[in-house]
């Protein structure tokens, strides 16, 4: 009988081929070693009592938690974050930061490579997003209009040369300079990701070629069918529903999209090209209140109540507190989804985005061992990062 460092029994154990009833995971140095091999024992075992196992949930895209935010540049900060979504499932995050000056983001950078090693009881980070400044001033949202400003190469060239565990860049595709942008990042191996953009349909269609292949945050800050001297323009959303290849991601808190567009999106992009995102702020996991977008000491005021954070005036939505778990449900409750592609869409599709679908994103021997445990409410009872117990209800 071989011991293994971790088994989960009596599971249902959601495969890329389907459910496994009544199934047993056995787990070593962090992977997945056997499904439904009975001929093992562990150091610990998980009765998971009949409830759904499945992968850890991968977030694309999340600026903070637990009353933090990446922009803080404090390494109490980024693993106060990776440890508060740890607890709602996630099990790998892409730390993203908000427009800021080029000293900041360095700095923002610096933090990522010391907070990386000693992030052991939260979600893996998997590489870092960089969120603007290269976006539009119509579409800016949030995103702070100082640093405003059109792709700089003796700016992000240094930027990409010093720190490679930089994944994605998002970024407005018409601004003057931004394919040549897209073109470096990409032989950097940097997602390109369209974002707070004002561009036209034709423009979209010319970004996607350059390597523009996804897009963030979908709706939101992004222009739609326009008139111009009573002519009518197809705008940026309805080329990306035009490109069948093109991927996107959606906060699916059911605030900043409403049902009627989660089943729209779903129905026209079809499951395999969608990806859940939180994008959330600090004020995730706390209650309704007053708190700050961005860093604690130059970020914006923002009120959070019903379920979102909105400008002091009510004005606009300033950010999410939607954690994975909930995306989950939304999708499934709200847009009216199967299971199987509510998980798919917050596992192996951003995994494949974040390129490490070859050790994440499903449960099969050989990957590593993130998975989450669910209820018969799509609760989070256990998450598991690298074969270890980061949360236990």
């Amino acid at each position: 009988m071989t011991t293994h460092d971790l088994k989960i029994i009596n599971a249902r154990i959601l495969t890329p081929t389907g459910f496994i009833p009544d199934g047993t995971i056995a787990i070593a140095n962090g992977k997945i070693v056997a499904i439904n091999d009975s001929d093992t024992d562990a150091d610990v075992i998980i009765d998971a009592k009949q409830l759904t196992v499945c992968p850890g949930f991968i977030d694309l895209h999340v600026h903070g938690g637990g009353g933090f935010d990446f922009m803080d540049n404090t390494v109490g900060a980024f693993t106060g974050i990776a440890a508060l979504h740890a607890r709602y499932g996630t099990t790998s995050l892409v730390p993203t930061t908000l427009s800021s000056d080029f000293n900041t983001l360095t700095t923002t950078l610096e933090t990522y490579e010391k907070a990386y090693p000693l992030n052991q009881n939260g979600a893996q980070f998997i590489g870092m997003h960089i969120e603007g400044p290269y976006v539009s001033m119509n579409q800016r949202g949030a995103q702070d209009p100082r640093y405003v400003k059109n792709p700089d190469p003796a700016e992000y060239r240094v930027i990409a040369e010093r720190f490679d565990f930089i994944k994605r860049w998002s970024a407005a595709p018409e601004l003057p300079g931004a394919l040549e942008f897209a073109k470096y990042l990409t032989g950097k191996n940097i997602l390109p990701a369209i974002a707070h953009t004002d561009a036209t349909f034709d423009e979209v269609l010319e970004a996607f070629e350059t390597g523009y292949t996804h897009v963030t945050h979908f709706y939101s800050c992004m222009s739609t069918v326009s008139r111009r001297n009573a002519y009518r323009y197809a705008g940026s959303v309805e080329a990306v529903y035009f490109l069948d290849d093109m991927t996107v991601e959606i906060i699916a808190d059911g605030i900043h999209l409403p049902p009627s567009l989660l089943k729209l999106i779903y129905k026209l992009k079809g499951a395999e090209n969608i990806s859940l995102i939180t994008d959330a702020m600090r004020a995730a996991g706390l209650p309704p209140g007053e708190s700050i977008l961005g860093a604690k000491d130059s970020g914006f005021k923002v009120i959070v109540e019903d379920g979102v954070a909105k400008l002091p005036d009510r004005s606009a939505f300033a950010g999410s507190v939607a954690t994975c778990d909930k995306l989950v449900r939304n999708m499934i409750n709200l847009a009216g989804i199967p299971f199987e592609d509510a998980i798919r869409m917050m596992t192996i599709n951003p995994a494949k985005i974040m390129g490490v679908q070859q050790y994440k994103g499903t449960l099969e021997v050989g990957k590593d061992a993130d998975m989450v445990i669910l209820d018969e409410h799509l609760e989070v009872t256990n998450t598991i990062v690298g074969g270890k117990v980061v949360y236990t209800k």
